[in-house]
Parts: C-alpha cells; structure tokens; sequence
C-alpha cells in the first residue's frame, strides 16, 4: 500500500456517529462521471491545504452529455462532523463567494463521447481563508439546487505537533489481524480549558470516512501534552493490501484483464475473477492505499482522450456458497466507499459466484471486497473477503478538532503524518 499516512489536527463541535451519516462525497446525476480531486501533480493524495493557499488542488470530472454546460462551485464551511456551519459564505471566503468552471474540452479519439472539465483550485478570486472541513459543491447554471457533485476537501493550520505511531497490539485475539494507533499532541498554541467539550480527535484508515473512529478522549494529560494511547481506542482491522487492475488499455489487455469485447458500444471488459484471500499467506507489495489514477497507453492525454468500458468483476467465495445474512460490496476510492446498490455484487447461484459492473475510465485502479449485514450500509468489514493481517501497509489519518469558547466553526489547526511501515511492535514474544 501507499507508503505513508496522516495525521490531522484541527476544531469541533461534536464527531460522534460519524460513520452514520450520510457521506458528503456524493454524485447527484448520472451523466457525471471520473470526479477526481486531489493535491495538484499526485492522483494518489488526499484533497488537503494549508489555509489561504492557491492552486493546491487539482478538480477533473467529465459530463457524459457531452454538451458544454455552465457549471459552477462554491465552497461550504462545515463543522467537524461535516454540517454546515452557521455563517456566510462571506466570513470564510476570500473574493467571490461562487466561480464558473472556465476549462474544458470536448473529448476526442474516444469512442464515448464526454466534455471534460478541469480546474486548479482554489483560484485567486475564490479561496477559502479560515481551516477547517470544506464541502466543494459544483452546479449547473449557478443554482445550487442543480447540484452535481460534492467533495469533501481539508483546510488545515499547521499549528499543533503530533508524535504518532502505530503498534501491534497487546490482546491476543487481535494480536495477528488489528493495528493501533497510539499517538500525543501538543496543545501549547491552543487555549484549552475543558479537552471534552474543545477537543476531539478523528483517526482514519487509507482517508476513508466509511471506518473512522471518533469521540475518545485522552488518556492522560500531562502539561501541555495530551496522551491518546489507549488500547482499544483507536485500533483498526489491518486488511490486506488492495487488489488491482490496470484498465490503462482496453486493445492490449493487462495481467487481471480476462477478455474485451471492443465491437460494443461502449467497450466491454471482463476481469479476472477475484478469489477469497482469507486462507492464503500474507503477501507484501505496493499498492495505491485504495486510491486510483486516471492513465492511458492508447492516447496521448487520458483525460480528453481517455475511453471507457463496461467493466464485469467477479468475486468467488472460498464455498461457491453466498455468505449468510450478509451483501458484498465493490469498495475503493472510485467507489467512495459507499455501499449502496451501485456498488453491491449480485450472487449468482448457477456459477456460485458474486458479479457486478462498474462504468469506468482508463486508469489504474485498486480495491477491495467488503460486507455488511444484509441491508445496512455501514460497518463495512474485509474479514470474509481478505482476511485481517497486522502487518499490512496502511495510511492513518488523525484529525484534531478544537473549538475555543466563541469560535463559532471548527478549525482544523494541524496536519502530518505517519504510515504502518514504521510499526512498534508490541507483543510478547
């Protein structure tokens, strides 16, 4: 997996539930397709910035209608737990409180028509000037009721230290398959007289908001050093490292590409059916932590020239059997880890196996398979399907969240980070 993690620092309100509630990460209509945010040159980064800067971030995302459209964005200032604050636009937004998207181009080469659109963000004219969580909405025709898409971005200040690691843990049931992450921060450029109703920490696993673990408090306090490192407080199933599939090629087929049928319109691929891994041996190797990258070897610019196809993935339990009371789910950066009926696999009794379909363009694209109980869409889990191994490579990101006595939003105050591969190991041997 991607060879680093990160840590977040930053104001809240309250983060409790934050697994329940409805993602901000959204698409609203269907002929939007390929949203991509991320820090400007590096597909494989998380949307993040320092407060006040410009050109940070990189947008893209194509309309399958393939019409040149007015759209525009705004940003929404959000609490911690990614409610809307109670202010205007005009105390957190430097300029214009709305832009157009000024940059696109009709595709070309490609046999499915789209218009690509593409912005780096923020633009001089319209930047967010306070830290904290960001809500970039895009729309059509300057009405924010025709919204498009939404994506989560972080504005940060780097004002708080945080020492973190990560660690095998003790209990020896969860020795072989959990990681905990223990970390301190320094709250000396902070006011803080009450740590329960200021502070709060968020800590994810490869960005993902799906399994953050949010609401704990410090174990111990010791003058301007605040100590998180109980022993189940923040400690996360390790997974395995993600599947994956080079779609860079629909007429060369890749290793996991099975077959393609290019007559059709739009392409059809089949992937190689993915087997169980929980029985297997844990094997190291790189991956993207989940995320995904537009690329292309059959055109010169992926993001203009880049095709699309009908993607068929295949997953075989270890039982050719269903899982009892459970959905299986296709999860991923693409899939914004949302688990809903877009992403879920369908059994098919007759071959034993589960099957879905992905719309997707060329690129590079990691994965894994996760389940829920039958008809819940949160607490995704990997057990069944790749099995848990403590030495997997993962990304933690700790959130910080603080909110003095009359701020009214939750600044984000710090950022930083740290990855699995420099791992403590503390079992008994």
């Amino acid at each position: 997996m991607k060879q680093y993690c990160i840590l977040a620092i930053g104001v809240l309100m309250t983060v409790t539930g934050m697994a329940q509630q409805r993602l901000p990460d959204q698409v609203y209509m269907d002929n939007i397709q390929a949203v991509s945010l991320f820090a400007a040159g590096d597909q494989t980064t998380y949307p993040a910035m320092t407060t006040g800067s410009i050109g940070a971030l990189e947008l893209h995302f194509d309309d399958l209608d393939a019409y040149v459209k007015n759209y525009s964005y705004t940003y929404q200032l959000c609490n911690a737990n990614w409610t809307p604050v109670d202010l205007s636009p005009f105390d957190y937004l430097a300029g214009f409180t709305q832009n157009r998207l000024t940059q696109y181009r009709n595709s070309s080469i490609a046999t499915t028509q789209y218009v690509h659109y593409q912005a780096t963000l923020p633009e001089r004219n319209c930047v967010p000037n306070k830290s904290g969580n960001y809500l970039l909405k895009v729309y059509l025709n300057g009405d924010t009721s025709q919204l498009a898409f939404t994506r989560r971005i972080l504005v940060f200040d780097q004002v708080v230290p945080v020492s973190a690691q990560v660690l095998q843990p003790f209990d020896q049931t969860k020795i072989r398959s959990h990681q905990k992450i223990q970390f301190t921060l320094d709250k000396t450029a902070l006011n803080i007289l009450n740590p329960s109703q200021q502070l709060q920490v968020v800590v994810m696993q490869n960005y993902r908001w799906d399994n953050a673990i949010a609401g704990k408090q410090p174990m111990f306090m010791r003058g301007n050093l605040f100590e998180y490192n109980g022993e189940r407080d923040f400690l996360f199933p390790a997974g395995k490292e993600y599947r994956w599939v080079d779609l860079g090629s629909y007429r060369f087929l890749s290793d996991r590409m099975d077959h393609a049928n290019l007559k059709e319109q739009p392409f059809q691929v089949w992937l190689k059916p993915d087997g169980e891994r929980t029985q297997g041996r844990y094997m190291t190797y790189a991956d993207l932590n989940g995320f995904s990258e537009a690329r292309s070897t059959d055109n010169i610019n992926v993001w203009w020239q880049g095709d699309y196809a009908t993607v068929n993935f295949v997953y075989v339990p270890l039982s050719r059997q269903p899982y009892p009371g459970k959905d299986v789910y296709l999860a991923g950066q693409f899939t914004n880890y949302q688990y809903n009926d877009q992403t879920r696999l369908t059994f098919n009794a007759e071959k034993g196996v589960y099957e879905t379909t992905m719309f997707l363009k060329q690129g590079y694209y990691t994965y894994t398979y996760a389940t829920t109980n039958t008809g819940e869409s949160n607490h995704a889990e990997v057990a069944l399907t790749d099995g848990n191994y403590w030495e997997t490579e993962n990304a933690y990101t700790i959130l910080v969240y603080y909110r003095g006595f009359s701020d009214r939003y939750d600044r984000l105050v710090g950022y930083t980070t740290i990855n699995s591969r420099t791992v403590k190991d503390s079992s008994i041997k």
